[in-house]
């Protein structure tokens, strides 16, 4: 099993398929993806979904008049674990927030905290920015979207078997 948990391209496609559509809308998003620090406390502060990763719930999560919009999903396990979850925002003066919101602002504080990584869609511009280790990237569009999570997918199987590596020689 993969420490990042979206771990199947198929994941990945129904991801970046879903912030397509929700950007094209001009909805909002935040998206946050679990690698090896585990956010449960987060997750149950939210709706539990517990459902298989799918572009057609993500958008419906999305849509402004679900009663589940606001606050963000938490995907883990290759699942989507809940959604409305409420996040600590960042308390970096590094980013201009003042321009960009609290969407922003939850999507890196969750980056600062843990080793997720946040998708962030703007409901005023339809950009999409990833926030990760702190710090936030603009995507310059879905293919850059879709690159950067396979990216991060990779350097964290990296890290997990650099870890399993050291493990093993440790105990020997």
């Amino acid at each position: 099993k993969l420490f990042f948990k979206l771990d199947t391209s198929e994941d990945i496609d129904e991801v970046t398929d879903a912030c397509r559509e929700i950007a094209r809308n001009g909805w909002g998003a935040l998206i946050v993806i679990v690698r090896t620090t585990g956010l449960q406390n987060i997750s149950e502060n939210g709706e539990l979904i517990q459902a298989k990763i799918n572009k057609e719930l993500l958008i419906s999560i999305f849509y402004p008049r679900s009663p589940l919009h606001d606050g963000a999903v938490i995907i883990n396990n290759n699942k989507i674990e809940a959604a409305r979850c409420t996040l600590p925002l960042s308390e970096t003066s590094v980013v201009n927030f003042k321009k960009l919101g609290t969407r922003h602002r939850a999507g890196l504080g969750i980056t600062e905290q843990s080793d997720a990584i946040s998708i962030i869609i703007s409901e005023e511009t339809s950009e999409i920015s990833i926030a990760e280790d702190g710090k936030l990237y603009k995507c310059k569009d879905f293919h850059d979207l879709k690159q950067k999570l396979k990216d991060a997918m990779n350097d964290s199987n990296v890290a997990k078997s650099f870890k399993t590596i050291l493990a093993r020689s440790k105990q020997e």
